[in-house]
């Protein structure tokens, strides 16, 4: 039976109700969750009950016996992995996209929606200073963006080579050289993996995690010169945050004919902000570029962004046609061309609420914010006696070590658990570290206050 809108109005008002005591309760609530997973299981299972139960009343049992287990990712105290919180406009957005519950694989069918995300993809362009007429799609998460890209390039270079991997797949194709820096994020081999290009050719990177661009050069003249070939390039270590040398990189792989794909999760809104713009000098230069905007830009999952200059490559070797799908073959590509899903949500239209909310001073006060409470944070830490930091704060990622592995492990454990702030242990250069990103819109001086003492805590509790 059809439910009615008073249906819908009590559990949107308990919704509504239990969501602004979270968002009320970040600024003072411990960040770690209190329960663990088998816990809430415990909770939320057992044998599906026969008789169903109102709404309300569900949103009122989901709220409570959830709550216990959540992480306070969207606190200025959540430093653990590249995570960003949520601007409220597209907070608020995200829910509308819910309500609107359109499908947005297609132009006829929700022209809103994909209008909404056509005028945000040219506002990123902008913003982020790439190539206007690129197409722009916007994927689950940066990790199916760089595989969406890649798609895009393994058509384009196989295409010419004379092999139409659409029609034949891979076997007996040409082989497609594939080569990234020794540091690049792990997500890239999935990518790689999905598309059965298998595993990248590492070229030495340096200190910081940069690809050496020499080395790049001479890795290409070491194989065929006429093989296709991909260049995946990195705006933003994982650990040191720092950025590829473009130009230079680029350029050797403009010399052998490779397409470039420039894995920009985070850092490629370092583009924004004309202060930080010197890292990301030349990546305009490259083929395509993937990114995520619940990380630096803060809004909801789902968010990854993809740009690809070469149009045809894009919808090529993503898109598809079905004749009971109302296309216009004339008119701009359907957002179903340009990311693998048929069926999703709008999951643009939160990015335009906070392009929009923001504006471009707005966007480039966020980025350059991030940057300057990471640099601020470095600076606090490594006057604390004990703390190491390992990296040269360029933008919004800090690598610390505190003397031995097992002190550093120590420390970790310490901060995990005491959960005033989060951060997140990781290995980097052999060595243990506690990796901290500042990601989130709201972090302020108090917070990084409250990251100092904590840290200073842990190295007394572990001396």
């Amino acid at each position: 039976m059809w439910a009615d809108s008073d249906d819908y109005q009590q559990a949107l008002e308990r919704a509504h109700e239990h969501t602004r005591k979270w968002l009320e309760a970040l600024p003072g609530r411990i960040v770690r969750p209190s329960a663990t997973a088998d816990e809430v299981k415990e909770r939320f299972g057992g044998p599906l009950p026969e008789t169903g139960l109102d709404a309300a009343a569900v949103v009122d049992f989901l709220a409570g016996n959830a709550e216990p287990g959540l992480m306070a990712m969207q606190s200025g105290r959540f430093f653990g992995w590249v995570i960003g919180g949520t601007v409220p406009a597209a907070m608020a957005a995200d829910w509308m996209v819910s309500a609107w519950d359109q499908n947005s694989g297609l132009r006829f069918a929700s022209p809103s929606t994909a209008g909404i995300e056509e005028a945000a993809g040219e506002w990123l362009l902008e913003l982020l200073n790439l190539p206007s007429g690129s197409d722009v799609g916007f994927a689950t998460g940066a990790s199916m963006a760089n595989f969406t890209a890649l798609a895009a390039a393994r058509w384009r270079q196989l295409a010419n080579a004379g092999w139409d991997v659409n029609a034949d797949g891979l076997q007996g194709a040409p082989k497609v050289r594939v080569l990234a820096g020794a540091e690049r994020h792990d997500s890239l081999d999935m990518a790689l993996r999905f598309l059965g290009l298998g595993a990248p050719e590492l070229v030495p990177a340096d200190g910081q995690g940069r690809i050496d661009p020499v080395a790049l050069r001479r890795t290409l003249e070491s194989g065929p010169r006429d093989a296709p070939a991909i260049v995946c390039l990195q705006a933003g270590n994982l650990h040191s945050g720092a950025f590829d040398p473009f130009p230079a990189a680029i350029s050797a792989a403009r010399d052998h004919g490779a397409w470039v794909h420039v894995d920009g999760a985070f850092g490629l809104w370092a583009g924004a902000v004309p202060g930080l713009r010197h890292l990301t000098e030349g990546v305009e230069l490259a083929d395509s570029w993937g990114t995520d905007a619940h990380k630096t830009l803060n809004v909801p999952y789902d968010a990854g962004i993809v740009a690809v200059r070469d149009a045809a490559a894009l919808r090529s070797g993503i898109g598809m046609h079905a004749a009971y799908l109302m296309q216009d073959d004339h008119g701009p590509a359907d957002p179903m061309e340009k990311v693998p899903e048929l069926s999703r949500r709008a999951r643009g239209v939160p990015v335009w609420a906070a392009l929009r909310s923001l504006g471009s001073d707005g966007v480039r006060q966020l980025v350059a914010g991030r940057a300057d409470c990471a640099a601020e944070l470095g600076r606090r830490l490594a006057g604390v006696p004990g703390v190491e930091v390992l990296n040269d704060v360029v933008f919004t990622q800090l690598s610390l070590a505190f003397g031995s592995d097992e002190r550093t492990r120590a420390v970790t454990d310490y901060v995990m658990a005491d959960g005033r702030v989060w951060m997140s242990g990781s290995r980097w250069h052999g060595r243990d570290i506690l990796r901290v990103s500042v990601t989130n819109w709201s972090t302020d001086s108090a917070d990084l206050e409250v990251a100092v003492q904590t840290i200073r805590d842990a190295l007394e509790a572990t001396a």
